[in-house]
């Protein structure tokens, strides 16, 4: 199967191969074709480059883009998409007053979304997530990263896990799961932290590894769940069974989780609200990619990712949804990147290079996804007719895509 994209008015993010993600200066170029063209055969991109250049040769189905800017899908490295149920009344308690915190602290947040989830049959789960998924492709968004958590228990963490996996099978949508089993203490284990985190490696762990459910290992260090000793803990034990760190970090204190990630090699960092200069130092010295939630910060109303400082210290920055049921009910990557730049500071070309090749680095999927090259997974976003591709975050509340392909097949 071939298709031809001709008379695309600006292709962008054109890339070598070599190129796994910018930093710093870098962040701010981003390499584009006016008047081009691009040839999908079966699911990787086959050749590109301007009209000038367009080879001679009968494809299977022609797409004149006139007018129409197209770029790689958009690389959300960290959702939680599988979950049960909704925490909308939490929502209203926050508009009275209560803080994500305090809501925590009565049984709400996690445990919430946990108790739910325990209490719903697996099908039930993977109707409700297919759901959200479809919703974020065609969305534009073409390769993601979706976490556990909601289990903390032996059968809800696997569960979740089997859902993503049913997921990433059924979907054109590539996906990368994460273990998140220690996203909070179960009320069980309320005052022995140790007996969870026991749990977590002597019995959930090895059945992981034994049926491959994951890719990654996660930990929420944050004052109030996992410490930074106990992060650490669960990270090694993780990386025993081959699973590399991504980890929640400074949401709302900054406790020394970012050393501890640049330490154990950590794949990214994730959050970062809450940022002190040595945090940022330390990450100049490490492969881990800072990942910024910006929608996070919109709807709990916390302290946007301080993007001009990271970026400006020479450091990458990558920019995921948060998608979940409590503090970011939404996985509209367009609306992530409209916010970078209108509450970060972050450049369209910035914002755009966040969104798509460093997103890929942030799920270990820079050498298939997030850039247009040769060899790549022919995943792209075709825009409807507008001006420059600056209207993507300045138009913020306007759909301006037009059509979504994912691996090769159009879906919207």
């Amino acid at each position: 199967m071939t298709i031809l994209l001709i008379n695309i008015k600006e292709l962008l993010q054109v890339r070598d191969a070599s190129i796994e993600k910018v930093s710093g200066h870098d962040m701010a170029t981003l390499p584009t074709i006016k008047n081009a063209f691009l040839l999908i055969k079966d699911d990787l991109i086959a050749d590109f480059g301007p009209m000038s250049q367009v080879p001679t040769l009968v494809a299977d189905e022609v797409i004149d883009a006139l007018g129409k800017t197209v770029l790689p899908t958009w690389c959300d490295s960290h959702t939680h998409i599988v979950y049960a149920g909704n925490r909308s009344q939490e929502f209203v308690d926050r508009i009275n007053g209560l803080t994500y915190e305090e809501i925590a602290e009565r049984g709400g947040g996690i445990l919430n979304s946990a108790q739910t989830l325990n209490h719903t049959s697996e099908d039930e789960i993977y109707e409700q997530s297919k759901t959200r998924l479809e919703e974020v492709m065609q969305l534009g968004t073409g390769a993601v990263e979706i976490k556990s958590g909601y289990g903390l228990s032996l059968d809800g963490e696997l569960k979740m896990l089997h859902v993503i996996k049913k997921l990433a099978n059924d979907y054109a949508i590539s996906v990368k799961a994460t273990f998140l089993g220690a996203h909070a203490f179960p009320t069980a284990y309320k005052e022995n932290h140790q007996g969870y985190i026991d749990l977590i490696i002597n019995e959930i762990l090895p059945q992981i590894h034994q049926n491959q459910l994951a890719d990654y290992v996660d930990v929420f260090c944050e004052t109030g769940y996992f410490s930074v000793s106990e992060t650490e803990q669960l990270i090694k034990a993780g990386a025993a069974y081959g699973l590399k760190p991504k980890i929640h970090v400074n949401q709302f204190n900054s406790i020394g989780g970012v050393q501890i990630a640049v330490k154990n090699n950590a794949l990214s960092v994730d959050h970062l609200e809450i940022m002190r200069k040595e945090d940022i130092e330390i990450l100049k010295n490490g492969i881990t990619m800072p990942v910024a939630l910006p929608s996070c910060s919109y709807f709990l109303g916390i302290p946007y990712t301080p993007a001009r400082e990271i970026i400006d210290a020479g450091l990458p920055l990558a920019l995921a949804s948060d998608f979940n049921p409590g503090s970011t009910p939404s996985g509209n990557m367009n609306f992530v990147v409209a916010t970078a730049c209108i509450k970060m500071k972050m450049t369209p070309e910035e914002a755009i290079n966040a969104a798509t090749l460093n997103g890929a680095y942030a799920m270990g999927l820079s050498h298939s996804h997030g850039s247009i090259t040769i060899g790549k997974k022919a995943s792209l976003i075709l825009t409807k007719k507008i001006p420059s591709f600056y209207q993507l975050p300045y138009a913020f509340g306007s759909n301006l895509i037009d059509t979504v392909i994912i691996a090769g097949k159009i879906i919207a």
